[in-house]
């Protein structure tokens, strides 16, 4: 297998659902796909403003609550990961567009949006609601994405 084969591999140009298909039935399929494709970007836009409205009105709320213009740990916290939420949305959307652009599966751009999930998680965690296993767990997902988007960069470079 040759080096362009095996970026191939790790979702990287080449590595496409085929739309070239004969088979006229395959080929419709694959139209539907893409339809079904846009209008998850279409929804993915309105996850995407509905949630930078949401931000904004829960620190709103939270801004003209006493003590005035003032946020506890918490209401940052829980700003913090609504930022998060809107921001992951947005990598999403980036997954969805490239998949449209280029008929690509970018399988490291999903493995970082899949840790920057697991790391807002992190960021949000209320250490005294959960039990250590959970945090174990948790930091054993956190290594296990690290691990393989480490690896697939690595392979990508060679």
């Amino acid at each position: 297998m040759d080096n362009n084969n095996e970026k191939n591999l790790f979702g990287e140009p080449g590595h496409e659902l085929a739309n070239n298909s004969e088979d006229a039935f395959m080929g419709f399929l694959h139209k539907i796909i893409r339809v079904a494709v846009k209008v998850l970007a279409v929804l993915m836009v309105a996850v995407i403003v509905w949630g930078i409205g949401d931000v904004i009105y829960v620190l709103y709320l939270r801004l003209m609550e006493p003590p005035f213009f003032l946020l506890s740990i918490s209401d940052i916290l829980a700003t913090f990961g609504a930022f998060l939420a809107v921001l992951i949305a947005i990598e999403i959307f980036i997954n969805i567009t490239l998949y449209l652009k280029t008929d690509v599966i970018p399988v490291r751009l999903v493995v970082a949006t899949a840790l920057m999930a697991i790391s807002r998680k992190v960021i949000i965690f209320d250490f005294e609601k959960i039990t250590p296993m959970f945090v174990l767990a948790t930091g054993v997902v956190v290594l296990a994405l690290g691990i393989t988007y480490w690896l697939i960069s690595k392979k990508l470079c060679e």
